[in-house]
């Protein structure tokens, strides 16, 4: 019998109706995710919503603007409910505990300043919510991240949002191909997330106004040096600031309190030149600064490299495109000169201050929307 090639395919890309097309959204009771759940329960779609729990930390669990906390389940919940889908809410805590809080506190003993929030996507909400959606026979997950997912001649692609202000590919570039496949991002082509907030509106949300959450959910406050105190005690020894001509400056209470390009708080006033934590010396128990020329890098090593390109990444001793050290900056032209399958040397066009260990270089086509992954920078040795 030939096949049926007459079959449209559906807004998510398959070739049924959407009644007959489950997809798992997750939802973190935010406006963004709920606003997903709500437009493709609207579209027919047979939708299940999934919560996370992810930490219990006490007095964090009723603090908004941070996700995943009671306040937050209840929300996610409440859209399910109105809008007519079944929710669930499972306990991860323990696989985030060790999937990223425990790797965010060495990290930071280690003098890095790590970014939380894209190994809970790679390790969590990419591997193993991922995972329990196939298990509930999902043919997709769907989530409220601002990034696009477009089709190419290789296959699907990962592209930057239409709102660059809310674009979230730093965060996303660890994705792989194998989960872009099964991924949907129905919020990347809107324009602003005032677009996000009426289309909440017209479904009704109580969440329509929520505020956005600003912290990493398990950092209240933003006050990541009391979190590592409490995860590793004793962790906040005492030593030397240190300039970097040799001279000892003033004494700090832990290294941990501190993150590359620091100017503010150093405790070190009266000098003729500001000066910046230019580097973390954990092993010598030294905070080292100068002056802001020293922050200044061109040369970025980086490894555990996701790449994203249509021809292997090895296949070439160069590629030029643009980079992002920071998620708050925008790309910047660079060379990318793979050393393995993992392993780069990137070289910045224009150098840029204040790079750290711990943070992710993401790679992006020069001129274009496409992200071709990125990888951890390290600091080479």
């Amino acid at each position: 019998m030939a096949l049926d090639t007459e079959t449209p395919l559906n807004s998510l890309g398959f070739a049924k109706p959407p009644s007959e097309t489950r997809v798992v959204v997750a939802m973190s009771g935010g406006v963004d995710s709920s606003v997903v759940a709500a437009y493709l329960a609207d579209q027919g779609y047979d939708v299940v919503g999934v919560t996370l729990q992810l930490y219990d930390h006490g007095a964090a669990l009723a603090k908004k603007g941070a996700c995943c906390a009671g306040i937050d389940i209840h929300d996610a919940r409440r859209v399910a409910e109105e809008r007519g889908f079944p929710h669930y809410v499972l306990d991860y805590e323990n696989i985030f505990k060790d999937a990223v809080i425990d790797e965010f506190a060495d990290s930071y003993l280690a003098g890095a300043t790590p970014v939380p929030c894209i190994r809970c996507n790679e390790r969590v909400k990419f591997k193993d919510l991922l995972e329990t959606a196939k298990d509930l026979e999902a043919d997709c997950m769907a989530t409220g991240h601002y990034i696009q997912r477009k089709m190419g001649t290789n296959g699907a692609e990962l592209h930057s949002a239409e709102d660059a202000n809310r674009d979230q590919s730093y965060f996303l570039f660890s994705t792989t191909p194998e989960q872009l496949d099964f991924l949907r991002f129905p919020l990347g082509h809107l324009p602003s997330k005032d677009a996000t907030r009426e289309m909440a509106a017209q479904y009704g949300l109580a969440v329509a106004d929520k505020p956005d959450s600003q912290d990493i959910c398990f950092v209240p406050n933003g006050n990541y040096a009391s979190v590592i105190e409490k995860l590793r005690p004793g962790a906040a020894e005492p030593g030397e600031i240190v300039h970097a001509d040799g001279r000892v400056l003033a004494q700090h209470d832990g290294v941990i309190h501190y993150t590359i390009g620091q100017r503010r708080g150093l405790g070190i006033g009266g000098l003729s030149e500001p000066l910046y934590v230019v580097k973390l010396d954990v092993d010598k128990k030294q905070v080292v600064v100068g002056p802001k020329e020293m922050l200044a890098t061109r040369t970025v090593p980086v490894r555990e490299i996701n790449w994203l390109g249509d021809e292997p990444f090895t296949s070439r001793d160069e590629w030029h495109v643009s980079v992002k050290v920071r998620s708050t900056r925008p790309p910047r032209e660079a060379i990318i000169r793979p050393l393995s399958d993992t392993t780069a040397e990137v070289e910045l066009f224009t150098p840029e201050e204040g790079i750290s260990p711990g943070q992710a270089c993401v790679f992006y086509e020069t001129g274009g929307s496409r992200i071709f992954g990125g990888g951890w920078i390290w600091r080479g040795y």
